[in-house]
């Protein structure tokens, strides 16, 4: 039972996983400064509101209150948080990954000079098997 336990703290994904979430944690902490520290404040100053959660309140006749202003705000704060990564990190990732692909990838190599792809080979093999036992087929008839 401890050997199993020892494997499977030892394996590659779960360091990975843990450095996923330590990472993750840091990353929740810089997108949510932007949005609490920025964008909320702007859209609150819109609204002319402390925080857009308290406004847009029904009172239910002193019972419980309808805080419609807090699942806007909700899905507000989500968008924004999704836009925040979207631009800060992935669109910077994506478009620093395409300029290193064009920059390892030598200028003067044509398509043609390039090798066939899997698809093209198992196609050529397919085509050869075929000609192959029409070939055979012509011979034993």
């Amino acid at each position: 039972m401890i050997q199993g336990f020892k494997k499977f703290i030892m394996r590659g994904n779960v360091i990975d996983l843990a450095v996923a979430v330590v990472v993750g944690a840091a990353f929740t902490a810089i997108v949510n400064s932007i949005v609490e520290g920025i964008l909320n404040p702007l859209i609150a100053s819109m609204f002319s509101a402390d925080t857009l959660a308290q406004s847009l309140v029904v009172d239910l006749s002193g019972k419980n209150d309808l805080l419609f202003g807090k699942v806007l705000a909700a899905g507000i704060n989500f968008l924004l948080v999704a836009a925040v990564v979207y631009f800060v990190f992935v669109l910077p990732i994506n478009k620093f990954k395409e300029a290193q692909a064009r920059r390892d990838q030598p200028a003067d190599v044509s398509p043609a000079d390039q090798p066939p792809t899997e698809l093209e080979l198992l196609t050529q093999i397919r085509d050869l098997m075929a000609a192959g036992s029409d070939h055979e087929s012509k011979h034993t008839a």
